[in-house]
C-alpha cells in the first residue's frame, strides 16, 4: 500500500474514533467495545474499497454491508457521517428520543444503514440472501458482511455458511471480529472459540486470517479474496476490542461503558498521543 495512501487511512480512521467516542459521550453511555474494534475495517470499506453513493445511499447496484454486530452501530454512523451519508451534527442524537441513529442499526431510519441489526446470528443470514439477489439479478456488485466472536454460537451462522459454501457465493465478503469477548466476558469462559480458520474451510469457504487493526493486513486479504472464485470468503480479523478508547481496552466489561464528555475528551487526548499525532 501506498505510503500516502495509508496515511490518509490512519487519519480518517482516527477521525471517526474520535466522533465514536463523542457520539457515545453525548449519551452518557453506549457500545464502545465492538465499535473501536471494527474502525479500521469500516474505514477501509468505505474509503478503499466498496461502490457506494453517499448522494444516492439506495443506488441498486452498490455494495451492501450487512453489519450483524449492529451494537458496533455507533462506529457505523461516525463513518458514514464522515462520508456524507448525513449531517455529522445528527451523532449528538445518539439513542435518544426522535433520533435517527438508535442503538443498534436500523436501516429504517439511517440513511447508507443496509441492515436492521439487534439479533445476533441473523446477519449473515439476510447477506447470503442478499448476495444471491445481486447474482441473479446479474449485478456487478458484492456483499460485505461483520459478525462478531460471541454471535459465533449462535447455530444460525452455521446454517448461513453452510448455504453460501453450498451456492459458491463468491460475491460474499464476511469478516469476522474475533475480539475474544462477549457481552457477559470472555469467550473462553463462556464458550471458546477454536479453530476458527478451519471451522468455515469445511463449510467450502475461501478463508484468510488477519491482524484486523492493520490496514494493510486488510487490503491484502481482501484483495487475495477476490482472486479465489466459486467460494464466498471469509475474513478473521484478530482484534482488541474497545481498541483505540484506552480506557476500556483489555477490560473485560468494556461491551457497554459509561462516557462522560470529560472522559471523551481525555480518551482522545490519550490516543492522539499514542498515535504521535501532538
Amino acid at each position: 500500500m501506498d505510503k500516502s495512501v495509508l496515511n490518509a487511512l490512519k487519519d480518517e480512521a482516527f477521525g471517526i474514533r474520535c466522533s465514536t467516542i463523542r457520539e457515545i459521550a453525548s449519551f452518557g453511555s453506549g457500545h464502545i467495545g465492538g465499535s473501536m474494534s471494527i474502525v479500521e475495517l469500516l474505514t477501509y470499506l468505505y474509503y478503499k474499497e466498496m461502490k457506494v453513493d453517499p448522494q444516492n445511499p439506495k443506488m441498486d447496484d452498490r455494495d451492501r454491508l450487512v453489519v450483524s454486530k449492529g451494537h458496533s452501530g455507533p462506529a457505523v454512523y461516525a463513518t458514514l457521517a464522515r462520508k456524507g451519508f448525513f449531517p455529522e451534527e445528527w451523532l449528538s442524537t445518539l439513542n435518544q428520543g426522535g433520533t435517527k441513529l438508535p442503538s443498534h442499526c436500523d436501516m429504517t431510519k439511517t440513511p447508507g444503514v443496509d441492515f436492521t441489526g439487534g439479533s445476533l446470528g441473523q446477519g449473515i443470514s439476510a447477506a447470503v440472501g442478499i448476495a444471491l439477489g445481486q447474482r441473479l439479478k446479474k449485478q456487478d456488485a458484492r456483499t460485505f458482511c461483520i459478525i462478531g466472536d460471541g454471535e459465533s454460537q449462535e447455530g444460525e451462522v452455521w446454517e448461513a455458511a453452510e448455504s453460501a459454501g453450498a451456492w459458491k457465493l463468491d460475491n460474499l465478503f464476511v469478516f469476522l471480529d474475533l475480539n475474544g469477548q462477549q457481552l457477559d466476558g470472555y469467550t473462553k469462559d463462556i464458550i471458546p472459540q477454536l479453530h476458527v480458520p478451519e471451522k468455515w474451510s469445511s463449510f467450502m469457504w475461501d478463508v484468510h486470517e488477519i491482524n484486523g487493526q492493520d490496514f494493510e493486513e486488510i487490503e491484502a486479504a481482501i484483495n487475495d479474496a477476490k482472486l479465489i472464485k466459486g467460494m464466498p470468503h471469509m475474513i478473521v480479523m484478530n482484534t482488541v476490542k474497545s481498541y483505540g478508547y484506552i480506557p476500556g481496552e483489555g477490560k473485560k466489561a468494556n461491551h457497554s461503558m459509561p462516557i462522560t464528555k470529560e472522559d471523551a475528551e481525555a480518551a482522545i487526548e490519550a490516543l492522539a498521543k499514542r498515535e504521535g499525532r501532538v
